[in-house]
């Protein structure tokens, strides 16, 4: 099987890798392009990607396999050739570029290898923070090798909702209002998919997303949601069900995770 062939400690060090580089541009002056969509794109982006992609060639080559790879900053691969994908890695080499830009330490870097269309091993890096969360199907999640979740509901005094930093709808607004908590309701903002990481380490507990994300700023964070027992899903209508991945168009649906 092909997640056998996969040892998840060298994605970690992929990861951190492609930080270091992001690192490098993040503490100087850097330049910030727009892209067609006019969402920034930086040097650490394109260094991150490549970075990324030449080292998952490199542990093709070691693993005996050949996984195709689906990256924000290389992403125009039709659905008639992705669609026949079993497997395959989905990466984000710069997740929060708004907030690298404005220097605030909540950006990471995402990569996920999704089995059909399900997370099934996620890499979330933050290398401004030096926080490395991973997972993989079967083996549990970890944020700086302890094993999540680290803190359960009872342990928190209020009821913690995740909030985006830079895209909070009128409609994820509304669904706060509309939890029903016995405890006081408590807003959290952090950036990224630092935010998903957030309820799967115990810290928060709900993440409700009514807005507009892509599949690669939630596929690794997805999986070590799933690794740490709790669940990330489609949000339409006031029902939940499956939030799936190599969809023909690469735009994600609401979700809620908790």
């Amino acid at each position: 099987m092909m997640l056998e062939k996969i040892e998840i400690q060298d994605i970690v060090a992929l990861a951190k890798q492609a930080g270091d580089a992001i690192m490098a541009v993040y503490q100087k002056d850097f330049e910030v392009e727009f892209k067609s969509d006019q969402s920034p794109l930086t040097e650490a982006d394109k260094a991150a990607h490549i970075i990324i992609e030449q080292g998952l060639i490199a542990l093709d080559q070691k693993n005996g396999t050949k996984i195709p790879l689906l990256s924000e900053e290389g992403r125009d691969i039709p659905y008639d050739t992705r669609k026949n994908w079993d497997y395959f890695w989905l990466v984000d080499p710069v997740d929060g570029t708004k907030e690298f830009v404005k220097k605030n330490g909540e950006f990471t870097v995402n990569i996920a290898l999704i089995h059909n269309d399900t997370p099934v091993l996620g890499v979330v890096y933050a290398p401004a923070l030096s926080t490395m969360y991973w997972s993989k199907e079967g083996e549990g999640a970890y944020k700086d090798g302890q094993k999540l979740p680290l803190k359960t509901a009872e342990e928190r005094s209020t009821f913690k909702v995740v909030a985006s930093r830079s895209h909070m709808s009128q409609e994820t607004q509304g669904f706060i209002n509309a939890i029903e908590t016995p405890k006081e309701k408590e807003l959290v903002s952090i950036g990224s998919s630092l935010k998903i990481c957030l309820v799967a380490e115990g810290e928060a507990d709900i993440y409700p997303r009514l807005g507009p994300t892509m599949e690669w700023d939630t596929g690794a964070a997805h999986a070590i949601v799933n690794g740490a027992g709790m669940q990330l899903q489609k949000y339409e209508n006031g029902a939940y069900s499956k939030h799936s991945y190599n969809k023909e168009n690469l735009l994600n649906g609401w979700f809620v995770v908790q």
